[in-house]
């Protein structure tokens, strides 16, 4: 029997986000997931999630600025240090809120820098998100995004998702199949 989790970015949208845990919760959803803790202190998501009888299962590490454009940083040369800087706030998070695993988003490939180098940013960040995250008890997943919703998206296709964490070679990192966005780059 599958386990469904609500993705409060995307579900119940006409209400205000702390109000979506509640919306969850009475619509018989055990665990929430959404893209980003940040923009709200610790307490007041674990409160949310107490009151309302529900588990977090998923959230993204620091991904950039989302409202200019960003959509994960995980393959940019040009912003490893930032990267960087984000997993111990993921953990942070991850930790106050009991959230066991969190995804890598690799983000839109910058127009000026190759694949090879792009891929091996990633892998690089990756390695190091995946021991820093193993050493707290948290799991890293990487997920392919579809190129139709996220156009450039980096790492788009199963196979590419699997041989990059083949390369990265960590027993902490695991590939999070998105049906959606793997039914539209390889169904359709």
């Amino acid at each position: 029997m599958p386990k469904l989790a609500a993705n409060l970015t995307m579900l119940f949208t006409e209400l205000d986000f702390l109000d979506r845990f509640e919306a969850a919760s009475l619509s018989g959803f055990k665990g929430v997931e959404y893209l980003s803790p940040y923009e709200y202190e610790k307490e007041i998501l674990v409160e949310q999630l107490r009151s309302n009888n529900l588990v977090q299962v998923l959230h993204n590490i620091p991904m950039g600025d989302w409202d200019s454009g960003d959509r994960g940083i995980g393959c940019d040369p040009g912003r490893v240090d930032e990267f960087q800087e984000g997993i111990p706030l993921a953990i942070e998070y991850a930790k106050a809120l009991g959230c066991e695993q969190v995804n890598c988003l690799a983000g839109i490939a910058p127009a000026d820098i190759g694949d090879s180098k792009l891929r091996s940013t990633l892998v690089s960040n990756l390695k190091f998100a995946a021991s820093k995250l193993q050493n707290a008890g948290i799991k890293l997943l990487l997920e392919a995004i579809n190129t139709r919703d996220i156009p450039g998206f980096f790492v788009n296709t199963t196979k590419q998702a699997l041989s990059i964490i083949e390369e990265v070679d960590s027993n902490n990192l695991s590939f999070q199949y998105d049906a959606y966005h793997m039914q539209i780059m390889e169904g359709d």
